[in-house]
């Protein structure tokens, strides 16, 4: 088990012990996202915020801090105030990947936050160029087999979770794949039409109009069942391939000793945002599938995602520091 978790699980057991206190957001509330706006994180967090604000009969806003791949923003909620009017929406690199890739970190999940909820899962896909002939993942391989100097992989960034879900990749096929860091989806989308990478990994909402466009084929995805969004792709393990699975996520966090109270106003506001049926078709246009659920269902989903990908960075020999 990976080193932050058991103290999540000993925060818990005193969030259970605890959770008769009255609740406690009577203020304002910001939600830090450590990415710029206009993207799938900042977007998510304005929907979300909006309709926490109508639950929480408080003001909610989005504050953007974006760099270092969402790590600023995650040392400003280690110095917010424990009263519920400082959250953060962040994706699982930073508090599952991060911890697995910095020896040295500025935060720590396990002793800065308090889980408060997870809020949707998203897919990557893994594609090839219209000119490739492969139109399956079984056809990929055996083509990379005949063409081992092809063999590689893009993904948008080095350390990335497309970056590690290519080392699955790898790893399930018994393939040495070279895999060939971009800056950014779109750099890497031109590389792959352009015949610069044989593949591409990367999430669904960032190909999706390439597929549809007819530049490139999402031969498969990466979730355990199909994603609304491409429901006519298979996922690797339809596809003859079990075990290479692994979704990204987003989840709602708040600063450490935030009382039992405080989240439990905050998980309620967020799981009765994700049941809204305007929440919930914004959110599939952005290709995120709306989760929800306890607090204590985002430590079981850290604690599974930590033990997934820890071998998985490990074998990658890449390192953040």
């Amino acid at each position: 088990m990976h080193r932050f978790m058991k103290p999540l699980f000993a925060a818990m057991a005193a969030f259970t012990l605890s959770a008769g206190a009255h609740a406690q957001v009577d203020r304002p509330v910001r939600i830090l996202v450590g990415f710029a706006p206009g993207g799938s994180a900042d977007i998510a967090a304005r929907l979300l915020g909006e309709r926490m604000a109508a639950e929480l009969k408080q003001p909610v806003v989005v504050e953007n801090k974006p760099g270092a791949g969402g790590r600023i923003a995650a040392e400003a909620l280690k110095g917010a105030p424990a009263d519920g009017s400082t959250l953060m929406l962040a994706p699982i690199v930073v508090p599952v990947l991060a911890p697995l890739v910095f020896s040295k970190l500025a935060y720590s999940p396990a002793t800065d936050f308090t889980p408060v909820a997870p809020v949707a899962n998203y897919q990557f896909g893994l594609s090839v160029s219209a000119a490739n002939p492969s139109k399956n993942v079984k056809e990929l391989v055996a083509w990379w087999k005949v063409n081992p100097k092809e063999a590689n992989f893009g993904s948008p960034a080095p350390g990335s979770l497309p970056h590690f879900f290519g080392v699955m990749i790898a790893s399930g096929t018994g393939l040495d794949l070279v895999h060939v860091p971009f800056n950014g989806g779109g750099p890497l989308m031109n590389a792959l039409v352009g015949n610069q990478v044989s593949s591409g990994i990367d999430t669904l909402v960032d190909q999706v109009e390439m597929q549809r466009g007819g530049k490139i084929r999402i031969l498969a995805t990466a979730g355990t069942s199909r994603s609304a969004l491409l429901p006519e792709v298979p996922t690797f393990t339809e596809s003859g391939f079990k075990g290479i699975e692994g979704s990204g996520w987003f989840a709602l966090y708040a600063p450490a000793k935030t009382t039992p109270a405080t989240v439990q106003q905050l998980n309620a506001a967020v799981n009765k945002a994700l049941a809204t049926p305007e929440l919930r078709e914004r959110f599939a246009k952005l290709g995120l599938e709306p989760t929800g659920g306890s607090a204590a269902d985002l430590v079981a989903l850290m604690k599974r995602d930590s033990e997934r990908w820890a071998p998985v960075v490990k074998a990658s020999g890449f390192k953040g520091d």
